[in-house]
């Protein structure tokens, strides 16, 4: 009979630190069996292994594991840095995480990472790797600023600057100027563009064309272009047919020219694009991102008469209470007492 803990496979990573016991070769002492103490990558492969069995059904999307990944990461390495091994961490060690988190972050953001922290917990308890979970209780800060505050979005003039930024003349500048159309005129996600292939453009459908995009939740819905959005299209795919990539991606990297193969656009390639244009116009400051581009549209669709039900359905938006918030921005701006008191200054 084996004495002490076993070592418990999830994965790849042992989750507990010692074995001992009677079976060890004949004539052995009988005595303590240290094993490898796992890494951060062992600890990080196991949460991959949960992941894949315990997000979204069985179903997680690769850019959800991506997340959860690497703010786990982020916990770990912090850990790390004060001799904690996560078996170890308490309720006191995860309240002076959250302090760090919210010095250094948007609180936002720090929700976010700490929903993935308290999943990790979570799922080690489950799984027997942690005798509790000291993230029970853990909760995020509170953003006290109105969601309608928080939404950054550009005015009509900036979208037009921005989008005549790239260079048509270039491949580069003809798949920047793509990819800016259809988050800023559509509203698409940063993820959503990445994730976009060939099949699911039909350039020819209904009035100027359709695309099919994977939102959240795996969902799939259809936008309907504009002619303008489908001549910048066509005017990309002539580019990049001359690239003959391998990859069905709609946008890719440019690697092409330096003798590498093209492949796709990854999130960040595509918010690095953005954020350059922003800079380029002066329109880059604190909040205003890639995701200002989707919050753009929706507000200025919405300003020039659009209908707030059709707006949230081109968003992806599982529900128009979702999208209420634009109607909130649209109508504050519509309504501003100040605008009846012009002519004081006369």
């Amino acid at each position: 009979m084996v004495e002490g803990e076993f070592v418990e496979e999830v994965g790849t990573a042992p989750l507990t630190v010692y074995v001992s016991g009677e079976n060890l070769p004949e004539g052995a002492e009988r005595a303590l069996v240290p094993v490898r103490e796992p890494t951060i990558e062992d600890v990080l492969e196991a949460f991959r292994g949960w992941m894949r069995l315990d997000v979204a059904d069985g179903n997680p999307s690769p850019e959800t594991v991506r997340s959860y990944f690497s703010d786990v990461k982020q916990h770990l390495v912090w850990l790390a840095g004060l001799g904690v091994r996560p078996a170890e961490a308490g309720t006191e060690e995860l309240k002076r995480y959250r302090a760090w988190l919210v010095e250094r972050y948007a609180v936002s953001t720090v929700g976010r990472k700490l929903a993935s922290v308290r999943r990790f917990y979570e799922m080690a308890h489950a799984r027997g790797a942690m005798g509790h979970n000291p993230a029970v209780g853990l909760r995020s800060p509170r953003d006290r600023t109105e969601r309608d505050e928080r939404v950054k979005f550009l005015t009509l003039e900036t979208v037009q600057r921005v989008l005549r930024a790239p260079n048509a003349r270039k491949p580069k500048g003809i798949r920047d100027r793509a990819m800016l159309v259809l988050m800023a005129l559509h509203g698409l996600r940063v993820v959503e563009v990445s994730r976009l292939d060939l099949e699911d453009l039909d350039l020819e459908a209904g009035e100027a064309g359709e695309l099919r995009v994977l939102g959240k939740g795996d969902k799939w819905r259809t936008i309907l272009l504009t002619e303008e959005t489908r001549e910048v299209l066509r005017m990309w795919l002539a580019a990049r047919a001359l690239m003959r990539p391998e990859t069905p991606a709609v946008f890719l990297t440019m690697h092409w020219s330096q003798g590498k193969e093209a492949g796709r656009i990854g999130t960040r390639g595509i918010r690095q694009v953005v954020d350059g244009y922003l800079r380029a116009v002066g329109a880059k400051r604190k909040g205003v991102s890639c995701h200002s581009l989707r919050h753009s549209y929706a507000t200025l669709a919405l300003a020039a008469g659009g209908s707030l039900l059709a707006i949230s359905g081109s968003l992806g938006h599982s529900s128009v209470t979702t999208t209420q918030v634009y109607a909130k921005i649209v109508d504050k701006a519509r309504h501003n007492p100040a605008k009846l008191l012009v002519g004081l200054l006369e």
